[in-house]
């Protein structure tokens, strides 16, 4: 049986996750496609790794939601990222290890990481 304490823990621990999905209009939207294409490419994965690098580094101000066919299925893990007043970014060919420099680069840091975009993607 787990005391007091561990289950104040837990709860805000859960607390804490449960607040990166949570949904502010403020808030940088960061949507992964999970269509039967995006999880068969790898977007469980790379969810996940969003989720705990955004945890991790204690970012208040980022939900993180997930959506069916983003419609571009041969760029699949798909990773679209809304910022409030700014165009949406969309990453393609996600792996775990990119959506860590994402985070960095892009939600903590404020720059694009253009070489994972769709654009870069197209050429």
């Amino acid at each position: 049986m787990k005391s007091l304490a561990e289950l104040q823990a837990l709860r805000d621990k859960m607390k804490n996750n449960m607040g990166i999905r949570s949904d502010d209009t403020g808030n940088i939207r960061v949507v992964v496609g999970m269509a039967t294409c995006g999880i068969a490419a790898g977007a469980r994965p790379v969810l996940q790794a969003f989720t705990e690098e955004v945890a991790k580094r204690n970012l208040q101000n980022i939900t993180i939601t997930q959506t069916g066919c983003i419609g571009i299925c041969q760029y699949e893990p798909v990773v679209e990222v809304m910022e409030p007043g700014k165009e949406k970014v969309t990453y393609v060919k996600m792996t775990p290890e990119k959506a860590v420099k994402v985070v960095l680069e892009h939600l903590v840091n404020g720059n694009v990481v253009a070489e994972y975009t769709i654009g870069a993607a197209a050429k």
